[in-house]
C-alpha cells in the first residue's frame, strides 16, 4: 500500500513517478494506492493495474492520526510505504518511510504564526525521529540525507536506502515570453522560503547589475504571500531588474531554460535539488550552492559557491556569464549528468526494498 496523498504537489512528482514506473515493472505485489479526490482518476490512468482507494486526511491533523490510521488497519495491508514523514503515529503495521529531508526541522516559514509554527516544527522533530525509528526501512534521496538522518534520529545507517530521483525533459513546445531576449537573464525556479536564500541572490544579482545593467534576474513561482514579501523586499533595497513572472506554463518554462545565460541555485538545503537537475535536462548552465547534498548530485556539471558569501556567489555567476567556454562546458557536463539519473531506477530501487522487508 502506497500512501499517495501528495500527489500533485511539489514533493508528489516523486509520488506520482513511483506510482507510474512500479506500474511499468509489474511486480509481484498487490498494490492499493491511497490519495485524495482530485488525484483519483490520474492514479487509475498512470497505474490502471493497482487498486486506488480514496484518502482526504490531511497532513499533521487529528483526523490523519485517528481517522487515517482506522482507514490503514480496516485495510490490513501486508506494507504501507508512507511517501514522506507524516503518518499516524500509532498505525502499528509494517511501514517504510520516505524522509526527503530535514529541511522543516532547521528553518522557520515567516509567513506562519511564529508561536503556531515554533509549536508545530517542535512536532514535527519528534514525528521524523519516531517515524525513522519504528520504521522498518527508510528510503531517502540523496547520500546526504542518509547521514543526516542516520544522526539525527540515531538510527544504523544500514537501515536507510538512497533511491535518487530524476529530472524530466518537458515535451510541450518551448514559449518565448514576451520582454525576455536569449541570454539576457538569470533565472530561478522554486519558492521563496527562507532556506532557498533568494534574497542573498537579489543582493548578488544587483552587484552583477552594477557592471552589466542589461541582465535581468528571472524568478519564477507562484505570486503567493511569500513572493510578494520578497517582491516588496527588492522594491525597499532599490535592486531593480528583477522579474517575478508568476506561475509560468510548462512550455514557458522550458523555453526560460533553454535561453538563460545561467540557472541559479542558492538553497542552503537541500535534498535532491531536482530543479537544477531539470535546467541540466534542458542545456542550461548551472550555478549551485555547495551546500548539503548539491555537490553530490550535480557532480562536476555546477559552478558552486558557498551560499552564504554574496560576493563568492557574485563571482561564481560573474564566471559563467562571462565566459562563453565554461558556459558550453557546463551545458554539456549537465546533459551528461542529468542523465544518470532514472525514475525508473529508483522505481527498481524502491521495489527492493519493498521486497527486502516483506
Amino acid at each position: 500500500m502506497i500512501d499517495a496523498r501528495e500527489s500533485g504537489s511539489t514533493t508528489g512528482r516523486y509520488v506520482d513517478k513511483l506510482i507510474e514506473n512500479l506500474h511499468i515493472l509489474n511486480p509481484e505485489f498487490d498494490f492499493v494506492v491511497l490519495t485524495r479526490p482530485s488525484r483519483i482518476e490520474y492514479m487509475k490512468t498512470i497505474a490502471p493495474k493497482f487498486e486506488v482507494v480514496e484518502s482526504d486526511f490531511k497532513e499533521f491533523t487529528y483526523a490523519e492520526q485517528i481517522g487515517f490510521s482506522k482507514q490503514l488497519r480496516a485495510l490490513r495491508a501486508d506494507l504501507v510505504h508512507f511517501t514522506a514523514a507524516q503518518q499516524p503515529v500509532l498505525y502499528r503495521g509494517k511501514t517504510i518511510t520516505t524522509i526527503h529531508d530535514l529541511t522543516t526541522t532547521r528553518f522557520r516559514n515567516p509567513t506562519k504564526n511564529s508561536l503556531v509554527f515554533s509549536f508545530k516544527q517542535l512536532v514535527y522533530k519528534w514525528l521524523v525521529k519516531r517515524v525513522a525509528r519504528k520504521s522498518a526501512h527508510i528510503i531517502v534521496p540523496s547520500k546526504f540525507v542518509k547521514k543526516d538522518v542516520a544522526q539525527y534520529a540515531k538510527i544504523n545507517p544500514h537501515k536507510i536506502t538512497v533511491t535518487y530521483e530524476a529530472a524530466d525533459y518537458i515535451s510541450d513546445l518551448a514559449q518565448p515570453i514576451k520582454g525576455l531576449a536569449p541570454r539576457s537573464y538569470i533565472m530561478y525556479v522554486g519558492r521563496p522560503l527562507p532556506h532557498k536564500n533568494l534574497k542573498r541572490l537579489m543582493e548578488a544579482y544587483s552587484i552583477i547589475r552594477n557592471t552589466r545593467n542589461n541582465i535581468k534576474l528571472v524568478l519564477v513561482g507562484k505570486r503567493d504571500k511569500l513572493y510578494e514579501e520578497h517582491y516588496h523586499w527588492a522594491s525597499k533595497e532599490h535592486i531593480k531588474g528583477v522579474v517575478f513572472t508568476g506561475f509560468v506554463s510548462e512550455g514557458r518554462l522550458k523555453w526560460l531554460y533553454q535561453n538563460t545565460a545561467a540557472y541559479v541555485f542558492p538553497s542552503l538545503s537541500e535534498g535532491f535539488g531536482l530543479p537544477g537537475l531539470e535546467a541540466m535536462a534542458h542545456r542550461a548552465p548551472v550555478v549551485s550552492s555547495n551546500a548539503s547534498c548539491l555537490p553530490e548530485i550535480y557532480g562536476e556539471a555546477a559552478e558552486y559557491f558557498n551560499p552564504e558569501n554574496i560576493l563568492n556567489m557574485v563571482e561564481a555567476i560573474s564566471h559563467v556569464i562571462e565566459n562563453p567556454a565554461r558556459t558550453q562546458k557546463l551545458v554539456e557536463l549537465g546533459s551528461l549528468q542529468a542523465k544518470k539519473y532514472s525514475w525508473r531506477k529508483m522505481a527498481e530501487q524502491t521495489l527492493a526494498v519493498y521486497r527486502q522487508v516483506s
